[in-house]
């Protein structure tokens, strides 16, 4: 792969027979659980992303990877892939004995999941009605949140404009 590819069939295109089926193979199990997911590369891998990252895969001279991008899945599933190479966010395999779609399948879900969670947590952005309010005045006028703080003097008043004096005597 001299030039970098720029979509999973490039990717794909550049491996060996084997590993082309292998990853073929995934990628479909990938697609069929992650229907929503937008396929892309990432870092010069083949990557999904739904509510963020959710999972790639790619091809070494010695194995193939899929990668869950999360070490947490790798943790939690660590029972169903004792039979597997693994390190944090990755599970090696070899192209003549690929993962299970069924546990494919699993993996996938649970980072969807995972992702979606951390959606939810994530803050609403600011502005329209749902802004928070700002800070009561402290007690000598300033705004609390910049109490301690230097902060430039206001600007000047502007000058009084025509009938300024007699709205003053009213």
């Amino acid at each position: 792969m001299a030039d970098k590819p720029r979509t999973i069939d490039e990717y794909l295109a550049a491996l060996s027979d084997d590993k082309q089926a292998a990853l073929e193979k995934l990628r479909k199990t990938i697609r069929a659980a992650a229907p929503k997911a937008e396929e892309c590369i990432s870092y010069q891998i083949p990557a999904y992303r739904q509510d963020g990252m959710l999972v790639g895969f790619g091809a070494t001279p010695k194995h193939c990877a899929f990668y869950l991008m999360s070490a947490s899945t790798v943790e939690a599933h660590q029972d169903e892939l004792e039979d597997y190479d693994t390190s944090k966010g990755t599970i090696r395999f070899q192209a003549d004995d690929p993962l299970p779609a069924a546990l494919v399948r699993k993996l996938v879900k649970a980072r969807i999941a995972e992702n979606g969670g951390r959606r939810s947590l994530r803050p609403r952005p600011r502005g329209g009605s749902r802004a928070p309010a700002a800070p009561p005045p402290s007690p000598s006028g300033t705004p609390a949140s910049s109490a301690g703080r230097r902060s430039a003097p206001p600007p000047p008043s502007p000058p009084p404009g025509p009938g300024a004096a007699l709205r003053s005597r009213r």
